[in-house]
């Protein structure tokens, strides 16, 4: 079930909302919870039920575990071994279905073998719900979880709005919400935000990320070759659609929330605006970056061991972050980009230098599209084909108007003609890429905008308005993009 989907919007959403508040009325309150975790669990199973008996399964060890941990009875070595256990289990359970395929085939390739590929489709938001219970497995160890009992752990971990793509939740920021006797009932300021972020969310999804995705699927993965402008089109429309897939699956995983006064933590904050990369990470997916900080980077050693210690655990942290997000090796390399981008940022600013604010940011977002080529890439041939038409490698092609004035430039191997057609684009698609980059660039974020939001003729118009076009655009339903993570 997709949030950018009819069922969802006009029966899942309402029905569940209804009887949860209704349940709360009637001071059944454990029920209430009870019925929250059934919906999201039949959410969740609405893809493929047979995975269904694998999160429940998954939570209840990571539960009962995480009860053994939080107990000070034990000595400090078995805690650690108990610890030890429960996140080689999870790790287990997610590398067998994410990255066995993967091992074998490099087995294969490596020592020449013909095992056979398991093909085993990828459970539905393994990747986070993995993560966040290995982060409460880790609190408890360290004392930091509280007595919680199972229905209010499997609230945490199976609610709906960020069970499948995040945010990644941390039990101290949403138990404590769940308990709250406040938040039990119906807060009309909170619908009113809810409403007002989903419809932000909507339209970033159907209307902007669908859109640019036609020409990014049709520059990756359809196009044998690229010419410059073709290839630029292709990134840039990725980049894109990346951003406002992913940022618009996160409002409307906010704004479902706020509907049940769950308050999610923010995950963008305008990225591409970022002059540099470590600004990009405070800025994209922040509570992934969360993790990897308080879960990978930090526990390696941080920066408490000296330059060259700080240096490896961050590549090595960016590196196992680019692993997480697929089964490949262009995530791999995608990961050591980006954990090398961060070591040079370190050293540089180690070093003393400065550099312009503009050419700082122009840089980074150059740096950052280019890597999201390899992320998108199916194969590392799909990433050299539009690196390559970036940088004019395979020729340049104009505008067939421009032909009469700039002829001169077919003796330098410019062509004149339909200059984006591998991307399926037409004459409007320069101008769809400027208007999505202008949202990106000058107009403020939907945090921003729930920050500043007061209800008013103008904001019910505004949402209003978004919330019908997303609607009326909903005739191709596509499911986002860190679905596939």
């Amino acid at each position: 079930m997709l949030f950018n989907s009819y069922i969802f919007i006009f029966a899942f959403l309402p029905v569940t909302f209804f009887v949860y508040y209704y349940l709360n009325k009637k001071r059944l309150t454990e029920v209430s919870k009870g019925f929250l975790v059934f919906s999201s669990l039949f959410f969740y199973s609405w893809w493929n039920i047979i995975y269904l008996p694998l999160i429940l399964i998954s939570m209840l060890f990571n539960y009962v575990l995480g009860r053994q941990l939080a107990k000070v009875v034990y000595q400090k070595h078995i805690k650690k071994m108990l610890l030890i256990v429960g996140v080689i289990a999870n790790l287990a359970l997610l590398g067998y279905y994410k990255y066995a395929d993967f091992f074998i085939e490099n087995v294969n390739m490596l020592l020449d073998t013909h095992l056979s590929l398991l093909h085993l489709a990828l459970p539905l938001a393994i990747s986070f719900f993995t993560f966040q219970q290995i982060a409460y497995l880790v609190d408890s160890y360290r004392g930091e979880t509280q007595e919680y009992d199972f229905l209010n752990y499997a609230v945490f971990v199976a609610f709906f709005p960020q069970l499948i793509a995040g945010p990644i939740v941390h039990h101290a920021e949403m138990m404590p919400q769940f308990e709250n006797i406040r938040n039990k009932v119906k807060n009309y300021r909170n619908i009113a935000l809810g409403l007002f972020v989903f419809s932000i969310g909507l339209f970033k999804k159907v209307i902007l990320a669908d859109t640019f995705a036609v020409w990014a699927t049709n520059g990756f993965d359809i196009a044998e070759k690229l010419n410059f402008f073709e290839a630029w089109v292709t990134s840039l429309s990725y980049t894109l659609q990346l951003y406002f897939d992913f940022s618009g699956y996160t409002d409307m995983a906010i704004g479902a929330a706020l509907l049940f006064n769950i308050k999610l933590p923010i995950n963008f904050n305008s990225p591409y605006k970022a002059v540099s990369i470590q600004d990009f990470w405070r800025r994209w997916h922040i509570t992934l970056s969360r993790f990897l900080k308080d879960y990978v980077y930090i526990p390696l050693g941080g920066n408490r061991k000296g330059e060259i210690r700080t240096y490896s655990n961050l590549f090595t942290t960016f590196l196992l972050g680019g692993i997480w997000h697929g089964a490949g090796w262009t995530f791999v390399l995608w990961g050591a980009m980006h954990g090398i981008a961060l070591v040079v940022h370190r050293a540089w600013q180690q070093f003393g230098f400065r550099m312009h604010t503009v050419l700082a940011w122009f840089i980074t977002f150059n740096f950052i599209n280019i890597g999201w080529v390899f992320f998108r890439a199916k194969e590392f041939d799909d990433a050299i084909k539009v690196l390559k038409g970036m940088s004019g490698m395979t020729g340049v092609t104009l505008p067939n108007v421009l032909s009469s004035k700039l002829s001169f430039l077919t003796q330098y191997g410019v062509e004149f003609g339909n200059f984006i057609r591998e991307t399926g684009g037409n004459s409007y698609t320069p101008f769809g890429l400027i208007f999505g980059l202008m949202i990106v660039f000058g107009l403020k974020n939907s945090m921003e905008l729930l920050q500043n939001f007061k209800v008013s003729r103008k904001t019910v118009w505004f949402s209003g308005i978004l919330f019908i076009i997303g609607i009326l655009s909903m005739n191709k339903v596509s499911e986002f993009l860190y679905f596939n993570f």
